[in-house]
């Protein structure tokens, strides 16, 4: 890769849960003539792949975002074939990797041979893959930094998932932060595993730059900020409502105020609403959204008022049955790009 230094050019990728959203960002160019791809998410990739093989599989490669891949492989194991995983890529689906093999699937073994095996690499990354897509259209695949989001609940051995998501985001937001000091770039801790695995992919490629990473939740917060009515308030609500989780950040003055984080399928029109409201008055508790199966909330301070609700995520018509004043983000034009944008701005601001 070329190391411009007058032209930018950023590589941003966002992948979710439906899809994986890619933009080419040049900045002597308009946002909106950006390249942009809309693609299947990766695990939806894999499973399909996993469903077309008649045969015992092994697995190599890395730790991703697992989605429906769990389901597919105990399917593929009910048809009577092995699944084989070496213990990297195991964690894909548990980070316990005696709950991996509890699950009837083999951790391989380096004194065992699969020959005969269908061969699958896991990872949320394939640039290289990428690069061919976009050279076969005789596109410029050259850029300077690449910003990359994905969900990382992180890992502890000695608290569940979902209280140790929440904790890292308490202890960040210990003071108002902007959206865009969520992100890591070369710091990035051990425990945020599939973070983790997205640097050592984008490493083992040859490709010789430091990505910035963000999770997917607080890349689109930061996406959101950039919205054309976003940008004028100053005190609102942006959330997203994706298709597993719903995270939202209580905004003043440019900074985050105070989060919570539920599942989206256990919200209906009525708890959200209450919940964004109690979110800017700063009375929401983490125990109220916790003990409703929800990751949790932590509040700083109260907003003023509402302005308005900024909205995005594929869930995002949730919001359209509340009596909230609110607004689908569209930063850049395009709905599908808030994640991206929000990386896109949130390197800008670390190259600043």
């Amino acid at each position: 890769m070329k190391n411009k230094k007058v032209i930018m050019r950023i590589l941003a990728i966002d992948v979710g849960t439906g899809t994986q959203d890619i933009m080419i960002y040049d900045d002597e160019k308009e946002l909106e003539n950006s390249i942009k791809l809309v693609l299947p998410s990766p695990h939806l990739l894999i499973s399909q792949k996993i469903r077309e093989i008649e045969n015992n599989i092994y697995f190599d490669g890395e730790i991703m975002g697992g989605g429906k891949i769990k389901k597919t492989l105990q399917e593929h194991m009910e048809k009577g074939y092995n699944v084989v995983m070496e213990e990297t890529p195991a964690k894909t689906i548990r980070d316990k990797i005696s709950q991996v093999e509890a699950l009837g699937i083999e951790i391989a073994s380096p004194e065992k041979e699969y020959k005969d095996y269908s061969k699958i690499t896991l990872g949320d990354i394939n640039i290289t893959k990428l690069s061919k897509f976009l050279l076969g259209y005789d596109l410029e695949f050259d850029f300077d930094e690449i910003a990359i989001a994905v969900q990382d609940h992180g890992y502890n051995e000695n608290m569940g998932d979902r209280d140790f998501r929440f904790e890292k985001f308490r202890q960040k937001l210990e003071k108002p932060i902007k959206p865009e000091e969520f992100a890591f770039k070369g710091n990035v801790p051990d425990y945020y595993t599939r973070m983790k695995a997205v640097e050592r992919s984008i490493a083992s490629e040859g490709i010789d730059i430091q990505p910035l990473l963000m999770d997917t939740k607080f890349a689109s917060i930061a996406g959101m900020c950039y919205d054309e009515i976003a940008s004028t308030l100053n005190s609102f609500i942006a959330i997203d409502i994706g298709n597993g989780h719903t995270t939202a950040a209580s905004i003043e003055n440019g900074k985050i105020q105070g989060i919570f984080e539920h599942h989206t399928s256990s919200l209906t029109h009525e708890s959200l609403e209450n919940y964004l409201k109690r979110l800017a008055d700063g009375v929401i508790t983490n125990e109220e959204v916790y003990n409703d199966h929800g990751h949790g909330a932590h509040v700083i301070n109260p907003i003023s008022k509402i302005e308005k609700i900024i909205v995005s995520g594929p869930k995002r018509e949730l919001i359209e049955k509340t009596n909230l004043d609110w607004h689908h983000a569209c930063p850049g034009g395009d709905v599908m790009m808030t994640g991206t944008v929000g990386l896109i701005k949130t390197l800008e601001a670390y190259n600043v």
